[in-house]
């Protein structure tokens, strides 16, 4: 700008674009993901998975940490920590060598398994995973039930049942279907079948016409000859019945 030249507001435009980059696109926080519960029979052993969407790409000091609420407790311990690559596993509580690491960061998965498990397992679980520099955001929990036998759930028994019905009802479509194409087959080849009766009668029904037709002037001619040799005979005879009475 030129000395003494008067200063100019800036644009509208990139005004708006600067107090919408600053303001109005927040960063984006990093998103935990887990099972909402997870069911689990006395002395087997359960995954709990979690994974997380970030919008940075995977960092080399990625962290995961689970912690352990019991039922009806309060406060919450860490059991399990993931970070620099290593696997950190508590070797002093509740779950002392009954975590097992089965998650691999390079695929955003932080799972684990406990084994051996135990009616006081029952608990909430929450996964928390750090991947600098996107470190803002929510955990995400999963509740664990242990029984002596794991219960059949209630979708499971209704997935079955709509899928056995449904099973039914094509089952049936199909041999209804199936019933129709014979019928219409049948119908069509008795079709065939009558066409051609039809076509046969009239076929025969032509040639013995033709035949007919062929016949009756023989007929006539067989007729008016035995008329004229009746006739020429009746005349022979009367001719000699009359030659008979001259000689008399």
């Amino acid at each position: 700008m030129a000395p003494g030249a008067p200063w100019s507001s800036p644009s509208p435009v990139l005004a708006a674009l600067l107090f919408s980059s600053l303001v109005l696109s927040p960063a984006q926080a990093i998103v935990v993901y887990t099972d909402r519960e997870v069911h689990g029979a006395v002395g087997s052993q359960v995954t709990l998975h979690c994974s997380f969407w970030s919008s940075e790409w995977v960092s080399d000091d990625i962290s995961f940490t689970w912690r352990y609420q019991p039922e009806g407790g309060r406060d919450a311990i860490s059991i399990f920590h993931y970070a620099k690559g290593q696997p950190y596993i508590d070797e002093v509580g509740a779950f002392k060598e009954r975590i097992q690491w089965v998650g691999d960061p390079r695929w955003k998965d932080g799972s684990i398994v406990i084994h051996n498990l135990d009616y006081s397992d029952n608990g909430t679980f929450t996964c928390d995973v750090k991947n600098p520099p996107d470190i803002v955001g929510k955990t995400s929990q999963v509740t664990l039930y242990v029984f002596e036998k794991v219960p059949t759930r209630y979708g499971v028994v209704l997935g079955a049942v709509i899928g056995g019905v449904l099973g039914v009802v094509l089952l049936l479509l199909l041999l209804f279907y199936l019933i129709r194409y014979c019928w219409l087959r049948r119908q069509a080849a008795l079709q065939r079948r009558l066409s051609a009766m039809e076509k046969g009668k009239l076929h025969k029904a032509a040639k013995d016409s033709s035949k007919r037709g062929r016949q009756t002037p023989v007929l006539y001619a067989m007729l008016d000859h035995s008329r004229s040799t009746k006739a020429a005979s009746e005349k022979k005879s009367k001719g000699l019945g009359e030659s008979r009475k001259d000689k008399k």
